[in-house]
């Protein structure tokens, strides 16, 4: 199979599935959206009959009349809102919408922004600027820390980083995190407990620096926690590859050890470690709800928190939306890059057509 037809396989899948998950979550989305603007539209009509004098009237003198006014204006305020359609209508109507990325609004500003568009476009450069940033770190020394101790397998410093990998991974991130804001914020008083800038915001030179000091602290915190894990993983994969024939043949060879590390071994371990590249770099756009609530980070993982405690089920649809496709993104790029690496995988998929 050519690698353009292969491409054309995998997009085709990647827009199916998208297209499914959309249509199944636009289900469940629509079913609570018409039971919340259902019980919006009966508490406007309360409303209006508690303070509308001629309204109060009506209910003395003729109550069966207030009953017909009633139901004619519950009936003009869900065709108002659109839902006098069919449920299937309104269900492939939003999946359309979502698709086109036509989130619609939210009910009180967040970020200054009404569009769920505009929200989600504020909020994903603050992400990138914290977690992509951390991920990065943690990739490079991760795969710098594992290799070192599969070069030393069974020495000190192998046994240490297994250690350190097991004791830093079970730590959890939110608490950690507290942990360095106890310490450096409260009782050092070196370093900003949260948020993203001082209140009121600084400008020129002194933002950018005021921004690095507000990253310390949640940036040592994901890199701390998650490196380890990283290193023991690459650990594990070079270990298994520095004992293929093939190694031992070019080391037999006088091939010099950093070519046969980096030139050979790494190479033929890409495509695992690609895929975590991958997956980690796109999880990274989604942040983490838990940390950024700690650290108070104006990010997507604190913004899907806020979505769901006013309820705004635009914001959650517009962010679940995003979250899913980053992530077939991220398996459309792993197959490509095995695809690539190992012509084996573009074979395999095209006896399957």
């Amino acid at each position: 199979m050519g690698y353009g037809r292969y491409l054309a396989y995998r997009l085709t899948n990647a827009f199916i599935v998208l297209l499914i998950v959309t249509f199944v979550v636009s289900i469940l989305f629509t079913k609570v959206a018409d039971d919340m603007l259902r019980s919006s539209i009966q508490e406007q009509i309360n409303m209006r009959v508690r303070t509308d004098p001629e309204l109060q009237k009506l209910a003395k003198s003729d109550p069966h009349a207030l009953e017909e006014w009633k139901k004619r204006e519950y009936d003009r305020l869900l065709k108002a809102y659109g839902l006098d359609r069919p449920f299937w209508v309104r269900v492939i109507d939003r999946t359309k919408k979502t698709m086109m990325l036509d989130f619609g609004d939210v009910r009180s500003p967040i970020f200054g922004e009404t569009s769920v568009r505009k929200i989600i476009a504020v909020a994903i450069p603050r992400t990138v600027m914290l977690f992509t940033t951390a991920s990065l770190i943690v990739m490079f020394l991760g795969i710098m820390l594992g290799l070192k101790a599969a070069q030393k397998a069974g020495g000190l410093f192998d046994r240490g980083l297994s250690v350190f990998a097991m004791v830093t991974t079970s730590i959890p991130m939110w608490w950690f995190g507290m942990i360095l804001i106890l310490l450096f914020s409260f009782k050092l008083n070196l370093l900003p407990s949260g948020g993203m800038t001082s209140i009121p915001p600084k400008t020129g030179f002194a933002y950018y620096t005021d921004v690095l000091k507000h990253m310390i602290l949640p940036l040592t915190t994901i890199v701390f926690v998650s490196f380890g894990g990283w290193a023991w993983v690459t650990r594990n994969i070079m270990i298994g590859v520095l004992q293929e024939d093939f190694i031992m043949a070019a080391r037999a060879k006088g091939v010099p050890e950093n070519k046969v590390i980096y030139g050979h071994a790494l190479r033929a371990a890409a495509p695992p470690i690609i895929t975590m590249t991958i997956f980690t770099l796109l999880g990274s756009l989604g942040g983490a709800i838990l940390t950024e609530s700690v650290f108070n980070w104006p990010g997507m993982g604190r913004l899907y928190w806020v979505a769901i405690q006013q309820m705004e089920l635009n914001l959650i649809m517009g962010s679940t939306y995003i979250s899913v496709a980053l992530y077939l993104i991220g398996v459309l790029l792993a197959d490509l890059a095995y695809g690539f690496l190992d012509p084996r995988v573009k074979v395999g998929v095209s006896q399957r057509l």
